[in-house]
């Protein structure tokens, strides 16, 4: 009854995931979205009611698959201001950010093709992937992002079509790609001829350290497709992502689109545009990166202090996400059962890996959710079903 490359296919379980916030007294580290306290709903609320009244005409009618023209404008030279643009680039507004990576795949992989990732890697870019029976290589993260000298060695022996990578603050790790690694990538890229997708949402949140360029920022040949998202700094209801990418990839990606959704929603589009128009957006990101400060260092604290000493968590400088690593012997799939009976929820490793069956001992844990308190009741009551599923 069903097509050969959606058989094999899931539901996410992060989604199924949000099922258990509608629980009592559930402390859930399961989500990956932002703060909803966060989302300047009030202000969208006016700026939708202006929009309607004054150019109704406008945002219910068709628009251009490329997207809006005021939004396409200031998002590119917001990009062109930090270096992720160049001449031989075009912009496109997607559906967000996850869009952005099914246009990419759309349009660049044929079955069978080789795509190389991160291990672990987001469960959306991942089915995606799949759902075009693209062949996932996983290669493993270290603390300062893929292991490229595996990666050198796996391309000795192997051709692949893409590389697609969360260089910065990783889902579902935290982790962010060293530069050093990032030129290593793109050398890599042209010597064997593949394409590198940066998917980038999470990285206008850095709290602590220092920036660190993009991969796309050092692309002169055009081999990086780069995708970015407002769901992270404005609200992901709103749906608006972008792919910046060489201008004979983006037309393909924009024929793609048309027969996808012939374009993103307008109203939206024309609602972030008034937004960044007359609002300071970056004011708006520095509340969130308060925030989110806050939040992730409650709950590394709170690991360290709850969690058995055998535990060890990454430690990010921005975004929403740590992965943390339990003793050998544990199943993380057996313990999230063990937890959710203890109302707090987490995202097993087995979710996140291209290969489920290693990711027995990972957990994936969202910060930005939570207020300190709850972070702290939420890990103490997981630091009990870990000692007590020894």
């Amino acid at each position: 009854m069903f097509a050969d490359r959606v058989q094999s296919l899931k539901g996410s379980a992060i989604r199924e995931m949000f099922k258990l916030l509608a629980q009592p007294d559930m402390i859930s580290f399961a989500g990956g979205a932002p703060a909803p306290e966060l989302f300047p709903g009030e202000l969208l609320g006016e700026i939708s009611q202006k929009i309607l009244k004054e150019n109704a005409k406008v945002a219910l009618q068709y628009g251009i698959t490329e997207g809006y023209v005021p939004l396409r404008e200031y998002t590119r030279a917001r990009m062109e201001k930090k270096g992720n643009i160049h001449d031989h680039d075009e912009l496109i507004i997607t559906s967000g950010g996850q869009q952005a990576l099914d246009l990419t795949f759309k349009s660049l992989l044929n079955e069978g093709d080789t795509v190389v990732l991160e291990s672990p890697s987001f469960i959306g870019g991942m089915n995606s992937l799949r759902s075009y029976n693209a062949k996932l290589h996983g290669i493993e993260i270290e603390e300062d992002g893929m292991n490229i000298d595996l990666l050198e060695e796996y391309l000795k022996d192997n051709k692949i079509k893409l590389v697609y990578t969360i260089s910065t603050f990783q889902n579902p790790s935290g982790i962010t790609m060293s530069a050093e690694k990032r030129k290593r990538l793109l050398d890599l890229a042209s010597k064997h001829d593949f394409y590198i997708l940066e998917d980038n949402p999470y990285g206008e949140l850095r709290f602590t350290g220092e920036d660190v360029p993009t991969i796309k920022s050092f692309d002169t040949e055009g081999r990086v497709i780069y995708a970015g998202s407002y769901s992270k700094t404005i609200s992901p209801g709103l749906r608006l992502g972008w792919a910046i990418a060489r201008k004979d990839i983006m037309e393909k990606m924009i024929i793609c689109k048309q027969v996808s959704d012939v374009h993103t929603c307008v109203l939206p589009q024309m609602m972030a545009a008034e937004f960044f128009a007359g609002f300071d957006f970056d004011a708006h990101i520095e509340k969130s990166k308060v925030l989110y400060r806050e939040r992730a260092r409650a709950m590394m604290d709170a690991m360290d202090t709850y969690f058995p000493k055998e535990c060890t968590h990454t430690v990010p400088e921005g975004g929403i996400f740590l992965w943390c690593t339990l003793p050998e012997g544990y199943d993380s799939d057996a313990l999230l059962k063990q937890a959710v009976a203890e109302k707090v929820a987490f995202v097993a490793g087995s979710t996140c890996m291209p290969v489920p069956e290693e990711g027995a001992r990972y957990m994936r844990f969202n910060y930005s959710l939570t207020a300190p308190d709850k972070i702290k009741e939420g890990i103490i009551r997981l630091g009990e079903v870990i000692r007590n599923a020894r």
